[in-house]
């Protein structure tokens, strides 16, 4: 039996698991053994390559081996995750490896791909690395693009149908449909014709909910959105959001995607796995030309929404962009400038431009796909 403290105490594994290597020191010379030291050398496999912890001594330069087995190439690597770790953390693991580490074999190499379980992180890793792949591993990675935006729209559909198609208010109504029958009301209207020896409820008069139902006239909506690296996820949720968008009667979706050149995707906003792998990110950025596109295709500035989704961070002539979208703020359109289009509207951005534009009278802040579908559809049912 071993007697080595750290074998019979989780919590003390845990933390020496947190610490790598560095928290040797504090066990007294016990070891981790058998399942905790292949989690120890697949955690190190990853977390080793930080440089900064090595300049600030907190992880030696060379480390030796555990218990566990050897660590060789990323596919190892994936099979140890998967066997060792729950699902939530192997999602953690495999995030940091493609965007804080980049470790680019992740998304680039077809062993890797068969393996891997797609999700954001690595449909983001994708349209970052697609130009180095071949056309081989090109198709396989369609496999992860498909996948995590088939699930997106899934989730967005819910919030588009909900914003657009009205929902039952609390006031009667004469027309009588089953899916606005209201229960309560019915039951407290008749309770007098309970006949308690039969255990029946006999109902004169049935109540029904109005249903409100925004008239939808004709409305534009552009979306310009930044496809910088910093802006992956927006443009991926700007994709969505347009595909859930598009067709909406009285509603016409553009989509324009801009770096210091702009790419018109409009035609290809009803197919978002083909848009995404068109979209190039990185890049300058010339915010100030992408508005001046959007200008020229409103046709009743009245009736038309420009979401800017960008991190404001101009490369063009500043003073021309604020220009721009005050004009089109005097003109009567609404101006959304988005920092960030996702589903955690947690964005990095120049606050300085944000606020120059919020002093035009254009709307600032950031969105989730669910809030800007509803902020469509308020303003299109006015």
């Amino acid at each position: 039996m071993s007697l080595d403290p750290i074998d019979n105490d989780p919590q003390l594994q845990r933390w020496r698991l947190v610490l790598g290597e560095a928290g040797q020191a504090a066990l007294a010379g016990g070891r981790l053994a058998g399942a905790a030291a292949a989690q120890d050398a697949a955690l190190e496999w990853l977390y080793g390559r930080d440089e900064e912890l090595r300049r600030r001594g907190v992880r030696p330069a060379g480390r030796e081996g555990g218990d566990g087995p050897s660590i060789v190439t990323t596919v190892d690597w994936l099979d140890e995750i998967t066997r060792l770790f729950p699902k939530e953390t192997v999602e953690r693991l495999e995030r940091d490896a493609v965007e804080r580490y980049e470790i680019h074999d992740v998304v680039t190499d077809p062993a890797v791909l068969a393996r891997i379980e797609p999700n954001e992180s690595l449909l983001r890793a994708v349209l970052r690395t697609k130009h180095l792949m071949n056309p081989e591993v090109l198709r396989q990675a369609r496999r992860i693009v498909e996948t995590v935006v088939r699930q997106l729209l899934e989730r967005l559909a819910t919030d588009v149908r909900r914003a657009f198609t009205g929902t039952r208010a609390r006031t009667p109504s004469r027309f009588r449909l089953a899916r606005d029958f209201d229960v309560r009301r019915t039951l407290r209207a008749n309770l007098g014709r309970y006949r308690p020896e039969e255990r029946k409820l006999y109902i004169e008069s049935a109540h029904f909910f109005s249903r409100t139902r925004r008239h939808i006239e004709r409305w534009q909506l552009i979306l310009l959105v930044d496809q910088s690296g910093s802006m992956t996820g927006s443009v991926i949720h700007s994709a969505v959001t347009a595909a859930c968008l598009w067709g909406l009667p009285g509603l016409r979706t553009h989509l324009v995607a801009f770096d210091t050149e702009i790419a018109d995707l409009t035609a290809d906003v009803d197919d978002p796995v083909e848009l995404l792998m068109k979209v190039q990110l990185g890049g300058g950025t010339d915010i100030g030309r992408a508005v001046a596109y959007g200008t020229q295709l409103i046709e009743q500035p009245r009736r038309t929404i420009v979401a800017l989704i960008s991190d404001f961070y101009e490369g063009g002539n500043e003073t021309r962009l604020v220009r721009l979208v005050a004009a089109l703020v005097e003109q009567g359109t609404k101006v959304l400038c988005l920092a960030a289009l996702d589903e955690q509207a947690d964005p990095v951005y120049d606050r300085a431009m944000a606020q120059r534009l919020a002093d035009t009278g254009a709307a600032v802040g950031a969105m989730t796909p669910g809030e800007l579908a509803a902020f469509v559809a308020e303003q299109v049912g006015r």
